[in-house]
C-alpha cells in the first residue's frame, strides 16, 4: 500500500516557526522582521492548533477499510466535507484502488457507478458533500436502487455543532444526512467511530451487493476524518464475507418444472435475470430442455442471446396471448407482462395473456418492497411465487427437467422449437426490412443509424454501453444486431430518470478500458444536456467511448404525449413544440464535445456522409479517445 512520506521532525519544527512569523508578518502593524526578543518565552504546546498532523488521521484509516474491499475507483464531485477523505485516497493511498475520478456532477458520479457495475459485476465508491451532494445525487441514486444496482456512496457531513465553520458548513451539515435517500437505498449508517465506520464500510459493501443488490449510505464524520488516530488506538478492518445468493425452495421449482415439461405453449420472460454472464448460459440451457419461447425484458439486462431461434422479443405480444404457461425470471413488472393499461381519458387495463395462463415467478423483488415509491408496480396474481435469485435458482429447474422429461414429450417439444424457429427467423427479417425504411432520408432515420454502427463494429469486441434510441434492445433492430455476451447490453436505467445514459455510458467505458473493448453508446440529446460535464470526464481520465447522437432536437416522447393531450381535447398537435423542442438554437453537440476534449464531427443530416465519419470516430477511439458524432436523426 502506498504510504505519504512523514514529514521529519527538523522540518516539522521548522515549518511550525515558519508559520509563527507569517502570522506575525501579517498582523496590521507588525514589523517586518521578527527579531529573537519578539519570539515566545517558551515553544507553543503542541496542540489540536497546530498546522501539522503527527501521525495517521481518521481518513487514512477509512481509505484502509475501503482498499480492503478491492473497490478500484471513486467518482466524485470535490467537497470540503469530504476533504480529508480525498486528501487520504490521493496521498496516503497513492490514488491506486481506489483511483480518483473527478466528476463535475454528483448525479453523473452515481450514474457512472450504475454503468460499470453494469459491465464489471463490482460497485465503485461515490463520495458526495454533505446535504447539498447528496441532494445532487439522489435522481441517480433512484435509478440505481429501483435498477438493483450496488454502490458504496460515502457522503461528508460535520455533526458536532461545536466544530462547524459559518456560514457553509452549517448550510451543508444534517442531523441525519442520509434520510433524504432512505426510501430508495438498501441500508445507511453514521459511524460515531473509525471502527464503527470500518465495520459499516464492510457491512454496507455486503448488504449493497446481496440480491436484491441496491445503493448504500454512510455518512462521514469531518472529524473522524480529520483528527489524528490517538496513539495506541487498536483499530481493525474486519474481513468481507459475500452472502450466497438465496435460492427457490426446492419443491416449488420442482413444480414449476412439471409445469414446463407438461406445457404446450410455455413462454419464459426474463428482465435482471443474468447478473453473470452464467445467468445467459442458464437461462440457454433451460429454454432449449424444453423448447420454450423467451421473451428478454428490454429494460433488464442481457438475458439471452438475440439471434438465438428461440428468442421471441420481437413478438412478445403473440407469445404471451399463446401461452399456457408463463415463468417470470427477475421480471420487474409481472402483471404488466400479462396486462395492459389503455391511454384513455378513463384508463382501463386490457388482458393480454389467457385467462388460466400458469403463472410463475422466481425472483428477489418481493423481498425488498418500500412504502414510498412506487417501484414494486401493480401486485400480480401468480399460480406459484418462488422467493430466490433466479440466476442462482436456474440449475434445479433444470436438472427438475431432465428428471421429468420423457422420450414422447421431447418429440413433442421438438416441434414445437422448429416453429418457434421458423417465426424467429421471420420477425428478425422484417425488422430488417422496417430498418431500411427511409433510408436515404435527411434527417438520417434511426434504422439507418443503427445498421451504419453495426457494420463497422461487428467484428470488433463491442459493447453497446447505452441506447438513446429507446428504453430497450427492440428499439436496435436484431436484424443487424447481434447480442451474445452479457456486456453487450447493459439495459435500461432502472427508474426512468433522464440524465443517466451519458455518464453511465461513460461508468460502462471505464469498466470496459481494462479488457480493451469498444464502447459504443447511442447518446439522446435532452439526456447529454442534464450534465454534459461527464463528457469533461471521460477526456480527463482517458476513457475511450464513441458516442452517436441520437439528435432528434426534441424531448419527443414528451412532444409525443403534448400532442395526444392535444388530439384527446380537440386542440389540434402544432404547439406541442413548446416546452419540449431543443432548437433555436439547435444545440451543436460536436462543438460542445470538441471543448471538453473529445474528437468530434457533425451535424451530420445527410445518410451518406455517416459511414465515413464512424470509421474516422473509430479510429480515435482505438487509439484510446473518446469521440462523439452529432447526427441529426428522425424523430424515432
Amino acid at each position: 500500500m502506498g504510504r505519504a512520506k512523514r514529514f521529519s521532525g527538523a522540518r516539522r519544527e521548522f515549518i511550525k516557526r515558519a508559520a509563527a512569523a507569517g502570522a506575525a508578518l501579517a498582523a496590521p502593524g507588525a514589523a517586518a522582521e521578527v527579531t529573537a526578543a519578539q519570539q515566545p518565552a517558551t515553544p507553543a504546546p503542541n496542540t489540536a492548533e497546530s498546522p501539522l498532523t503527527e501521525g495517521r488521521s481518521g481518513s487514512d484509516f477509512m481509505v484502509d477499510a475501503i482498499k480492503s474491499l478491492g473497490i478500484e475507483y471513486v467518482c466524485s464531485n470535490t467537497g470540503s466535507s469530504f476533504r480529508g477523505l480525498q486528501e487520504s485516497v490521493v496521498n496516503y493511498g497513492g490514488n491506486e484502488h481506489p483511483e480518483f475520478l473527478t466528476c463535475c456532477h454528483e448525479e453523473s458520479s452515481v450514474a457512472m457507478a450504475h454503468g460499470y457495475f453494469k459491465v464489471e459485476g463490482k460497485p465503485l465508491c461515490v463520495m458526495a458533500h454533505g446535504t447539498v451532494g447528496l441532494q445532487h445525487a439522489a435522481m441517480a441514486i433512484y435509478n440505481a436502487y429501483v435498477d438493483r444496482v450496488p454502490a458504496i456512496i460515502v457522503i461528508g457531513n460535520t455533526m458536532d455543532a461545536d466544530k462547524r465553520q459559518p456560514p457553509a458548513e452549517w448550510y451543508h451539515s444534517v442531523q441525519d444526512a442520509a434520510s433524504m435517500v432512505r426510501d430508495y437505498t438498501k441500508w445507511d449508517d453514521q459511524p460515531a467511530s473509525l471502527q464503527h465506520f470500518a465495520e459499516s464500510m464492510v457491512r454496507g459493501y455486503k448488504v449493497a451487493v446481496t440480491p436484491p443488490m441496491g445503493p448504500v449510505v454512510l455518512v462521514a464524520d469531518a472529524e473522524l476524518q480529520e483528527r489524528p488516530i490517538p496513539e495506541g488506538l487498536a483499530l481493525r478492518v474486519p474481513k468481507l464475507n459475500v452472502v450466497t445468493p438465496p435460492q427457490g425452495d426446492s419443491g416449488a421449482v420442482t413444480e414449476a418444472a412439471k409445469l414446463l415439461v407438461a406445457a404446450a405453449n410455455p413462454v419464459l420472460v426474463a428482465e435482471r435475470l443474468a447478473r453473470t454472464p452464467e445467468g445467459i448460459i442458464r437461462l440457454v440451457e433451460l429454454a432449449e430442455l424444453v423448447q420454450a419461447a423467451v421473451v428478454s425484458g428490454a429494460r433488464g439486462r442481457m438475458n439471452f442471446p438475440s439471434r438465438h431461434p428461440l428468442n421471441q422479443t420481437l413478438r412478445t405480444g403473440t407469445v404471451i396471448s399463446d401461452a399456457d404457461v408463463i415463468v417470470g425470471l427477475e421480471v420487474m413488472d409481472f402483471w404488466g407482462t400479462v396486462n395492459s393499461v389503455l391511454d384513455l381519458v378513463e384508463r382501463r387495463s386490457k388482458r393480454l395473456a389467457q385467462d388460466d395462463v400458469k403463472l410463475v415467478h422466481i425472483g428477489v423483488g418481493d423481498l425488498t418492497h418500500k412504502a414510498n415509491y412506487q417501484d414494486f408496480q401493480r401486485y400480480a396474481e401468480v399460480d406459484l411465487a418462488i422467493a430466490g435469485d433466479a440466476e442462482a435458482t436456474l440449475p434445479s429447474p433444470i436438472e427438475a427437467v431432465k428428471r421429468l422429461m420423457t422420450p414422447d414429450r421431447r418429440q413433442a417439444i421438438e416441434a414445437r422449437g422448429a416453429r418457434l424457429a421458423a417465426a424467429s427467423k421471420a420477425a428478425i427479417e422484417r425488422a430488417r426490412t422496417e430498418a431500411t425504411y427511409a433510408w436515404d432520408a435527411s434527417p438520417i432515420s434511426t434504422g439507418r443509424v443503427s445498421a451504419e454502427v453495426w457494420t463497422q463494429i461487428e467484428h470488433e469486441d463491442w459493447s453497446l454501453v447505452n441506447n438513446g434510441l429507446a428504453s430497450g434492445v427492440g428499439a436496435v433492430p436484431v436484424g443487424f444486431w447481434n447480442f451474445t455476451k452479457h456486456y453487450q447490453f447493459l439495459g435500461g436505467s432502472g427508474g426512468a430518470g433522464i440524465g443517466y445514459g451519458a455518464p453511465a455510458s461513460v461508468g460502462a467505458a471505464l469498466a470496459n478500458r481494462k479488457y480493451g473493448r469498444l464502447s459504443v453508446t447511442i447518446q439522446a440529446d435532452g439526456d447529454l444536456m442534464y450534465a454534459p460535464g461527464v463528457l469533461w470526464t471521460a477526456a480527463h481520465h482517458k476513457i475511450p467511448l464513441l458516442a452517436v447522437m441520437h439528435n432528434n432536437r426534441a424531448y419527443h416522447q414528451e412532444m409525443m404525449h403534448i400532442q395526444k393531450m392535444g388530439n384527446r381535447r380537440n386542440r389540434g398537435i402544432d404547439r406541442a413544440h413548446i416546452g419540449t423542442s431543443l432548437d433555436e438554437p439547435a444545440i451543436d453537440f460536436a462543438k460542445l464535445a470538441q471543448s471538453m476534449g473529445w474528437y468530434a464531427e457533425g451535424p451530420i443530416t445527410q445518410p451518406n456522409d455517416l459511414a465515413p465519419a464512424i470509421k474516422r470516430a473509430l479510429a480515435v477511439v482505438k487509439r484510446g479517445e473518446p469521440a462523439l458524432l452529432d447526427v441529426v436523426t428522425q424523430p424515432r
